[in-house]
């Protein structure tokens, strides 16, 4: 085999062998495959597309390109991954709800990405946080406290890890096939027994369009199954954030207000209930349909809190975050009010603007090298069809200093749009894919 002949495969959309797409991984993984040889063969993915089964060789392929966790847990290895959109901390609740109804739900996140925000960098908002464990303390806080959050090691599905740059600087970031492989090749090697995926749609999403997204969803539910994980996946709408708030220690207060019962977050909670019951009801851990009533109960109870504290402090967290989180989280100096120039109703804004308008903030990297300001961001966001007087607050702008707060808040109100009559409804779930 030689990487030139498997490009030459793909171009004329033949299907390589799986053995032929293990060579391609293995290279990738070692440096045996140039740059140039990467970006070709993404380009050929791209161009000219994968049958079913090659995607899930290539997937495998990239699974196996590293090490693969392996669990003897009494209970079922269950995860969650997100498209990614704004103002959306589900994880920082599904996964300490899911471990109080007996599952085990060791979750690999990942950073801020352009405008959305990153689960890494919410939960390092905790002072002492340490989200980059290694795999022995990984497996330990897992299989003790029954979840854990955090980053991939640089182990774990390498073959990808490479691509995934090349990617990035040749154009094909955009491949419903690589985007399938990429995601999956690491949540298949974190020995998962069941997976839900929540693919996101409109302005504030990475895909827009909700057609783009169902086909994402499709492709990867029947590629995951294909190869040996149970999986199913929602459609959810993010023409508004999940929360009423965007950035990282703002969001935390929100997840400590959902899991302590002091705040409700409707929209967060219809989601994370449809999520975590679908993972039930599909790992047997709960009769079917009775799943959301599960993971509501876990979190009513307090049970979910207590995981999620006893995550923290493993992890390096304040043992007292749970009872003194407001205190311990880090507040911005300036909070500004922005306010509606006009009655009416809230009909529309643009979650892609409100997301960098928090990165120039400070709340999230304009270069990989850039250190986040925790205490950034926007809270109190109105959500869409409310009633507005002229003067009323739309949202708060937490900023470090009034200049920066004057330009998001300039940058924001573009993006706002105000009429006389209300928008149609719209629930967060919209559709589901199995």
């Amino acid at each position: 085999m030689d990487t030139r002949s498997i490009i030459e495969l793909v171009k004329t959309k033949q299907n390589p062998t799986r053995d032929e797409f293990a060579w391609i991984a293995k290279g990738l993984a070692n440096g045996d495959v140039s740059d140039a040889q990467a970006g070709a063969f993404a380009m050929a993915v791209r161009l000219c597309g994968l049958t079913d089964q090659s995607r899930v060789d290539l997937t495998l392929a990239m699974r196996d390109s590293g090490d693969r966790l392996h669990w003897d847990l009494q209970g079922p290895i269950l995860d969650k991954h997100s498209t990614g959109g704004i103002g959306d901390a589900v994880s920082l609740v599904l996964a300490p709800a899911l471990a109080a109804c007996g599952a085990f739900v060791p979750m690999i996140s990942g950073r801020g990405l352009g405008h959305t925000g990153g689960t890494l960098d919410k939960l390092e908002a905790i002072s002492g946080v340490d989200t980059n464990q290694s795999g022995e303390a990984f497996r330990s806080i897992v299989s003790v406290v029954g979840c854990a959050i955090v980053s991939a090691s640089s182990d774990l599905a390498p073959a990808d890890q490479r691509l995934y740059a090349v990617r990035d600087v040749t154009a094909t970031v955009d491949s419903i096939d690589l985007i399938t492989s990429s995601i999956l090749a690491k949540k298949l090697a974190a020995g998962l027994d069941g997976l839900v995926l929540d693919v996101k749609f409109g302005s504030g999403a990475v895909l827009q369009e909700i057609q783009a997204a169902r086909a994402l969803a499709q492709t990867m539910v029947d590629t995951a199954n294909l190869a040996g994980c149970k999986t199913t996946a929602i459609l959810s709408d993010m023409n508004q954030p999940v929360l009423n708030c965007i950035g990282n220690a703002v969001e935390i207060r929100a997840v400590m207000e959902c899991l302590s019962g002091s705040k409700n977050h409707p929209r967060m909670m219809e989601l994370v209930e449809v999520l975590g019951g679908q993972l039930l009801e599909g790992a047997q851990l709960t009769a079917v349909n009775n799943g959301r009533q599960a993971i509501a109960k876990a979190i009513s109870s307090g049970d979910a809190l207590l995981r999620f504290s006893r995550m923290l402090i493993a992890m390096g967290g304040p043992v007292d975050f749970a009872e003194n989180w407001d205190q311990i989280l880090p507040s911005a100096p300036i909070v500004m009010p922005l306010v509606a120039e006009q009655s009416g109703y809230l009909v529309g804004l643009n979650g892609t603007e409100l997301g960098f308008s928090v990165v120039e903030l400070g709340g999230g990297r304009q270069l990989p090298e850039d250190v986040i300001d925790p205490s950034v961001g926007l809270s109190d966001l109105l959500p869409l069809g409310a009633k507005l007087n002229k003067g009323d607050a739309l949202l708060k702008i937490h900023a470090s200093n009034e200049a920066d707060a004057r330009t998001a808040a300039k940058r924001i109100m573009a993006t706002i749009s105000i009429a006389d009559e209300p928008p149609a409804d719209t629930a967060i779930v919209v559709e589901r894919i199995s």
